[in-house]
């Protein structure tokens, strides 16, 4: 789409979490220290929160991409309600354990002489949790006792932690005191500051071989910030589309006016990506009927209204966007062709 004409090699803002784009900020440092101070010390527990799309993900892919040690067999999980028994089923699977019965105390004996064999050979196993808020208790408190195998007074297995803010409140519970005690480093992610979402852009600009100087002025950025809330993620889904607008109405930088058109867009999509729609009812009560509601059905025609003028503006957006695309695709086989002809 819009990469070459930005002179882009690749999408410098794409969802999906890549080791190359990690931008560490002194929040996402931190926390990427703890988890190799974790690593160095080959035992407990690391705990790593934050509020959504603040990078925990792509803190855990940063350091499997890392790890530079060949002695460490890991298994990242995206964790759902696992109950205590799918817990253990399900690192069975990822360390490819093959399982003789799905008796419990089979499945934990599988995994023991899986670890003793990692041992033996002088490897150690390592346990990345994402989206661990969504573990219940119990299943926290098998973790621990997975946590419990060791060799020679030497832990077999490490496990870390990464989820959402619920994930504090199920740690912090009285009868998870055991578990508290064998967490040995934790952090919090927080959303960017203005100067850290100037950075985190201009980082992936660079690392994808941005060709336009000056793409966003210090303003555009405060707005961004503004608008995204300094969120990773939002980030990556708002500067996505704002470099799209730029390619459809060939802008050389990305000024505030289009900054707030692209989010006055976006806030009639259903994507979340710039906030949450409050759907929540003021009142139970029902209107009666008169001139208050036939007010209402207008109203409600205004927005329907605005909704498909918006929605039929992007379709012809999209239009000549197709239209650009195929003209250059159409100067390409041209350049091909005469290209052809002089070496005939």
């Amino acid at each position: 789409m819009y990469e070459s004409y930005y002179g882009f090699t690749e999408r410098p803002f794409q969802l999906s979490p890549d080791p190359r784009f990690f931008f560490a900020t002194t929040h996402h440092q931190r926390a990427l220290s703890y988890l190799q101070y974790g690593l160095d010390q080959g035992e407990g527990f690391i705990i790593i929160t934050g509020p959504i799309g603040t990078g925990k993900t792509t803190i855990a892919r940063n350091l499997l991409a890392n790890l530079g040690d060949n002695n460490i067999v890991a298994a990242q999980l995206v964790t759902t309600k696992l109950s205590p028994d799918e817990l253990l089923e399900l690192v069975a699977s990822e360390f490819k354990i093959t399982l003789e019965s799905t008796n419990k105390a089979d499945v934990l004996k599988a995994i023991q002489s899986y670890l003793v064999s990692l041992h033996k050979q002088g490897q150690r196993a390592l346990l990345i949790f994402d989206e661990a808020q969504n573990l219940p208790r119990e299943t926290v408190e098998e973790l621990r006792m997975l946590s419990n195998f060791q060799l020679n007074n030497k832990p077999l297995i490490q496990s870390f932690l990464l989820g959402q803010e619920e994930l504090k409140a199920i740690i912090s519970s009285p009868d998870m005191e055991q578990f508290r005690q064998r967490i040995i480093a934790s952090a919090h992610l927080k959303p960017l500051n203005v100067e850290e979402v100037k950075n985190y852009i201009n980082y992936r600009l660079n690392q994808a071989k941005c060709n336009k100087n000056e793409l966003f002025s210090d303003e555009a950025f405060e707005l961004i910030f503004e608008k995204t809330s300094g969120v990773p993620r939002k980030i990556n889904i708002f500067v996505d589309r704002l470099l799209l607008f730029g390619f459809l109405e060939e802008l050389n930088s990305i000024s505030c006016e289009a900054i707030s058109d692209v989010a006055d867009e976006m806030s009639l999509e259903l994507t979340g990506s710039l906030g949450e729609a409050d759907f929540t009812p003021e009142s139970n009560s029902v209107a009666p009927l008169g001139a208050s509601s036939s007010e209402n059905v207008k109203n409600i025609l205004r927005d329907v209204e605005e909704i498909l003028e918006a929605n039929i503006q992007q379709k012809v957006k999209m239009t000549r966007y197709v239209e650009k695309l195929l003209k250059q695709k159409n100067r390409q086989y041209a350049d091909i062709q005469t290209k052809d002809t002089d070496v005939d």
